[in-house]
Formats: C-alpha cells, structure tokens, sequence
C-alpha cells in the first residue's frame, strides 16, 4: 500500500531522537521525528487525496443538511468551520515515528503564520499570508497504544465529559483544530509495533 512504501521510505531518512526533558512550558515527549519544508508534496497531499474534496465541500454534521445546502451556503460554512477559506496544506511537512515505550505528553498544537505558496503548475502560483487552524495528522501504520487522546472541556450541560481516544489505522486522516479553539491531548504511549504519523496543518488567509 502506499502507506506502507511511505513508511518504509522514511525509515531510511536521519531522524532525531527528542530531547527526554522537555523545555518550559513544552510537554514531555519521547519520539523520533524528521522535518522538511516541501510545497510539492504538501500540493500533492492536497490535490490528489480526498483531503482538497472534504475540507472544501464538506462542512455538515448530517448529511442530509449537507445534500439541502446551495454551493455558496456549503462555501461559506466550509470558511467558518475551518477559520477562513482553506488554500491547502502547510509545507512545514514533519514525520514522527514512535516506537515501543514512547509518547507525546497531554499539550495543545499552536497556530502559526506562515507564508503560503502553491507547487500547483495548472496556475501562475502567488505567495499568500496565511495562517494554519487545523492540524492534519496521517497515520502511516497502525500499532498496540498510541491513541490520540483528546480532553474536552467541563460544561454545564456535561461537568465529566469523556476523553475521545482516537486509534492509529493504516490510511486515516485526523484534523483536530490548533491555536485558541485546540483541545489538550496526548499521544498515548505505544505498547507494540511502531506509529508513523505524518504532520501538516491546514492554511488559510492570515
């Protein structure tokens, strides 16, 4: 699978092992990670997967609210969920791999400017200020632990909500937002096997 020829390539890449103590106010967090700033493969991620299609008509909690919704009223709630009109992903691309006994410590994801360009040859590509909303998180392998863990927030409608764990399955694809609207989570530690996930974020106009 095409996961797997991932997974294999980018075992033959350097990685670095993190720091075991963590800076202030930085989560503890024991794994391998590569980084690269790659537009081309940030384009390709976007365009040829069905990342582009969800994130940009696909909006509704129910379907049949989504089947009833004109284009623009399907336009317009895609750039509210998602915090402005989506242009792709970030080509900060960054790799980690978390092997038996390693773990990411309860920590938010932040937003950040970034300067976003287009690989895409089908038009004239133009640098645009923008901002990530999302992270994108795809698992690569899937493995013993390792849950993504999520803590919502007490309300006064639910005082004890229930974490929402989420398993690493070959091929998925998990966006959770970042910056102020993030929710605190963690990356359960891995019991068997090895996690490949591979990081990006989705952009929009700062």
């Amino acid at each position: 699978t095409l996961c797997k020829t991932y997974a294999s390539f980018l075992a033959s890449l350097p990685l670095t092992t993190t720091p075991g103590k963590p800076k202030k106010d930085e989560a503890l967090r024991v794994n391998d990670r590569f980084q690269i700033d790659d537009s081309r493969f940030a384009d390709m991620l976007w365009e040829t997967t069905a990342l582009k299609e969800l994130v940009t008509t696909r909006y509704a909690e129910e379907e049949d609210e989504q089947e009833e919704s004109s284009p623009a009223q399907i336009a317009e709630g895609a750039r509210q969920l998602w915090g402005g009109e989506p242009l792709g992903l970030n080509s900060n691309i960054r790799i980690y791999r978390y092997s038996a006994g390693q773990f990411f410590g309860q920590h938010y994801d932040e937003a950040n400017n970034v300067t976003f360009t287009p690989a895409s040859t089908k038009a004239k590509a133009k640098a645009t200020a923008g901002r990530t909303t999302w992270t994108l998180l795809v698992y690569l392998t899937s493995c013993t632990g390792g849950e993504t863990v999520f803590y919502p927030e007490a309300t006064r409608e639910n005082r004890r909500p229930e974490p929402i764990a989420v398993a690493p399955e070959v091929g998925m694809a998990l966006l959770h937002r970042h910056g102020d609207h993030c929710m605190i989570h963690e990356g359960m530690e891995v019991t068997g096997g090895e996690k490949w996930v591979l990081r990006s974020d989705l952009v929009v106009p700062r």
